[in-house]
């Protein structure tokens, strides 16, 4: 049987991802092109956001495995196989990397590094009062791979960490709720609320005006899930009334994010262009070799989607 990588990488990328598939999976057929073999052989596919329409047709699949760790632009191609299971791409590395941002995010918030970047361009010394991470309160939405580790990582920095989450969820030492009734709550409390939600169609749009108000004055946004989660008109207008001090965004409705935007001029708007945490080809590639080998042996593949979720 066959293996097929379908991305929408350039070409170099693409040879990467093969060189390194193939070296991990070293009796597989791994293709790129699918009009190189026939349909039938084709039983796995290893996808970093394949062109709609990529998949359909292949009648003998028995994986989708995806590189990337979020799912929605390959649940949104409504011609995907729709019993076939998919495998999401949970990576340690990229969680590693994901707190790392969350920190430098969380710490340049609590101790004012955005304000002092911004005196330095008027020559202005002016020390600003410092709390203790203790008096900072962080809310994580979203408790899977990344959010838990992220959450982690601001508790063990001494931060006073809480976790919202669609579904119930625990995590060792501290605070977490779930559901709509507890949302409120859990945003009226934190100083920083961090997005690492999936992106469903219940999550689309979810930081609006209406969730915004419920969040604490002065508190600040750090979204590093998808730009699809926030309705960029209720967000500049909380921070420029003042109610939000802060937003740090990783992630955009459009991406790059167009030349135009009045992100890019809002003193209140820290921009990233989804560098966050990138993912790491090395081992990503060796997670979804180690998937490949489970199904051949036939074993439980690992971080499998529940399309009614949507993740």
């Amino acid at each position: 049987m066959t293996v097929l990588l379908a991305t929408d990488v350039d070409a170099a990328a693409l040879g990467l991802w093969r060189g390194l598939l193939q070296a991990a999976l070293p009796d597989e057929r791994i293709v790129t092109d699918r009009q190189t073999v026939d349909d039938a052989e084709i039983d796995i596919a290893i996808v970093a956001n394949p062109p709609p329409g990529t998949l359909q047709g292949l009648t003998h699949l028995r994986l989708i495995q995806s590189l990337w760790a979020g799912v929605d632009k390959l649940l949104a191609d409504a011609s995907l196989p729709p019993a076939v299971p998919i495998a999401r791409m949970v990576d340690p590395a990229m969680s590693t990397a994901m707190a790392e941002t969350a920190l430098w995010a969380v710490l340049s918030l609590h101790r004012g590094f955005f304000e002092y970047a911004a005196q330095q361009r008027t020559q202005t010394w002016q020390p600003l009062p410092q709390r203790r991470a203790d008096e900072v309160a962080v809310a994580v939405l979203g408790l899977g791979e990344m959010g838990r580790c992220v959450a982690l990582r601001l508790a063990a920095q001494g931060y006073c960490v809480s976790g919202w989450s669609g579904r119930p969820s625990t995590l060792q030492s501290m605070a977490t709720h779930h559901g709509d009734e507890a949302l409120t709550g859990v945003l009226r409390a934190a100083d920083i609320v961090i997005n690492l939600l999936p992106l469903t169609p219940v999550t689309q749009g979810f930081f609006c005006a209406r969730r915004f108000e419920a969040m604490r004055p002065g508190a600040s946004l750090v979204n590093l899930a998808r730009g699809a989660h926030v309705v960029d008109a209720d967000l500049l207008a909380a921070l420029d009334r003042g109610h939000l001090q802060h937003a740090v965004l990783d992630v955009f409705n459009t991406e790059p994010l167009p030349a135009d935007h009045r992100y890019w001029r809002n003193p209140h708007v820290t921009v990233l262009p989804h560098a966050a945490a990138q993912t790491d080809a090395r081992s990503a590639a060796d997670i979804a070799a180690a998937n490949v080998r489970r199904l051949r042996a036939g074993d439980a593949v690992q971080n499998l989607v529940d399309r009614t979720w949507g993740y």
